[in-house]
């Protein structure tokens, strides 16, 4: 077992509450239960000493790993080949289809022998919040019983097990065609205890999780060149949607470094409106209505819960249900990925000011098309009040999308955003027949344009800047074609796009923009975003560069993980970096792949 196995060598599990990552070794060293941003029982990956990890892999350490996810479901499977036999490991969490929050959330591991004889050995150590709390083991012929403060964790397998300290270990030898299975459930103190794991039992719970995601990604429209890619990311976002209130997290994990060894290391499993509120068109154009409706009426609520109060009326990030509270504190016990600290949970980034989130929001709103026409009359009235008070309050310097730690700036992209807020608040009053103040909106969005026109523009660089005190490039700007701010053939619009080419393209990968020249508070450096590198081949797409676009896109698959997918980021060495996976990257490479199809059909037919 590898201390810390590469990000990339991860799988990811859930049950649209909570996930789990599994690397190819057969090592659960990420999980948090109830929630996603609950916290951790097995951190190994932040942590091996003091995280926590559930192991379930053959005793022979030479044995080969490889990983896939059985077709069109969240379930993985882990494949060890050695000269001996074949084994597999079956991991899925099986998902609670009420909707209704829970704290009962339970992992399913199956080992098989496909061929030969294979020897499993069963290692399970959780570490119950961060690995702060102790717990006590009790262990009788109905499997183990770990007993945190609040938390009780219930380990049943189908063969023995042995304590170990407070721990647990276990072997099991297979041969060809026998199963033996694993079940770790996680409640509250004093829950009832789960039913002892059968074969049969498990064999009927792999079939119905089948099912489910079979029957949900059956909804899907897509039917464009790259079907698994895009369907593996879809299945990746539902899979980072907390089911009971829609909401969307950036990322299943907090702490994965953006440099090794860097402190660049952040919380990712909150709701960003930014992110959320552009997966709504994505899941809309594949077909997706009940995931957008779902954010669209968690987005209103947010609206409405700041009524009457003075500040923002939006925050950049939430909780899961809606709670605005990440205050942001340190695990100075955790070493961090390969020593990359402070580990940090919750997101000072929370408290930030940044005044995109509204052009995304109402954007989120006009693309929800018929359940932002159904919202009530009191969701309209709240809309018209945050766009109200955003006439008198645009105008100011913000941190911007990146969440810059170096000082406020009049960010290029919270300006563009902010016209995108009244042109398609514009656009819902007049189609929905609504009351509003259109002729305030329509001088505050005019208003926007020439500011952006005249200084968000550098003669120098020929190019669209990243803020109004800078020359810098900023790859967030690729979204402003996309998003109807400028025309994606406009010279000025492809005169940026090749100062981009320049400054902010390696090897068709993309940077943010460049830290050295636009310092923003940290130290380190990072890689390229992977976001930003299909936001590109979307642009390109858009400007008529296909044949580039295209290049760029098959590229870019390259750098996916083994079961595709992607964490936030690209490093020197073609590693993934950051949170994993991340939501974003894979919203943003949904847009890339259906904008670039539809340009290709277009060529096609010309």
């Amino acid at each position: 077992m590898d201390r810390y196995p590469p990000i990339a060598e991860h799988g990811l599990v859930g049950d649209l509450q909570t996930a789990a990552l599994v690397s190819s070794q057969g090592v659960v060293d990420w999980f948090a239960a109830p929630r996603f941003d609950s916290p951790s029982i097995f951190a190994s990956l932040l942590d091996h000493d003091r995280g926590g990890y559930f192991r379930l892999a053959p005793e022979d350490p030479d044995a080969a790993c490889k990983q896939l996810y059985y077709p069109d479901t969240a379930i993985l499977v882990t494949r060890f080949l050695s000269p001996d036999g074949v084994g597999e490991v079956v991991d899925f969490m099986p998902p609670d289809q009420t909707r209704t929050a829970t704290d009962r959330h339970t992992l399913i591991r199956v080992l098989r022998a496909v061929r030969g004889t294979v020897d499993f050995t069963l290692e399970c150590r959780p570490r119950f919040d961060y690995g702060r709390a102790e717990h006590q083991l009790e262990l009788d012929g109905d499997g183990a019983l770990f007993r945190a403060p609040g938390t009780d964790a219930h380990l049943q397998t189908t063969f023995p097990l042995e304590r170990d300290g407070q721990d647990v270990r276990g072997n099991v030898t297979l041969r060809a065609g026998e199963a033996h299975g694993a079940v770790f459930t996680v409640c509250a103190s004093g829950g009832k205890a789960p039913v002892s794991p059968t074969a049969d039992g498990l064999t009927e719970q792999f079939q119905e999780v089948v099912r489910f995601w079979q029957r949900w990604l059956s909804q899907s429209r897509y039917r464009g060149r790259w079907p698994e890619l895009v369907h593996r990311s879809v299945i990746t976002l539902k899979l980072l949607t907390y089911a009971p209130t829609g909401a969307l997290i950036a990322a299943a994990t907090m702490g994965l470094p953006e440099q090794v060894g860097g402190e660049r290391n952040w919380d990712y499993r909150f709701t960003w409106v930014r992110d959320s509120a552009l997966s709504v068109r994505a899941m809309l154009d594949l077909g997706f209505a009940e995931e957008a409706t779902a954010f669209v009426h968690w987005l209103v609520d947010r609206l409405h819960e700041r009524e009457g109060r003075d500040g923002e009326p939006l925050q950049t990030m939430y909780r899961v249900d809606g709670d605005p509270d990440l205050p942001e504190e340190t695990l100075d016990h955790f070493e961090g990925y390969r020593g990359s600290s402070p580990v940090r949970i919750g997101n000072g980034a929370a408290d930030q000011l940044q005044l995109d989130i509204y052009g995304e929001a109402i954007y989120a709103l006009a693309q929800g098309g018929e359940s932002a026409r159904q919202a009530s009359f009191r969701g309209w009235k709240a809309l018209a009040r945050t766009l109200d008070w955003f006439a008198d309050n645009w105008d100011r310097p913000d941190e911007g999308i990146w969440e810059t730690r170096g000082g406020r700036k009049d960010f290029t992209y919270s300006r563009v955003m902010t016209w995108v807020a009244f042109d398609h608040g514009l656009r819902l009053a007049e189609a929905f027949r609504k009351p509003a103040d259109q002729e305030k909106w329509r001088k505050a969005r005019d208003a926007v344009v020439e500011q952006v026109m005249q200084r968000g523009w550098s003669e120098n660089e020929r190019a669209f800047i990243q803020h109004y005190d800078s020359e810098v490039l900023d790859a967030s700007l690729l979204l402003m074609p996309r998003v109807g701010f400028i025309a994606p053939t406009d010279p000025v619009w492809l005169s940026t796009l090749d100062a981009m080419d320049r400054k902010l393209v390696s090897d068709s990968l993309v940077y943010r923009y460049d830290p050295e020249t636009s310092p923003d508070g940290l130290r380190g450096s990072e890689g390229t975003f992977s976001l930003c590198t299909f936001l590109y081949v979307d642009a390109l797409a858009r400007a008529g560069r296909l044949p580039q676009a295209r290049y760029t896109f098959e590229k870019m698959q390259t750098y996916a993980n083994h079961v595709g997918l992607f964490a936030e980021e690209v490093g020197p060495s073609g590693e993934q970096l950051g949170n994993f996976p991340q939501a974003f990257t894979h919203l943003s490479l949904i847009m890339a792949a259906t904008t670039l199809d539809k340009a290709l059909d277009q060529e096609q037919r010309r």
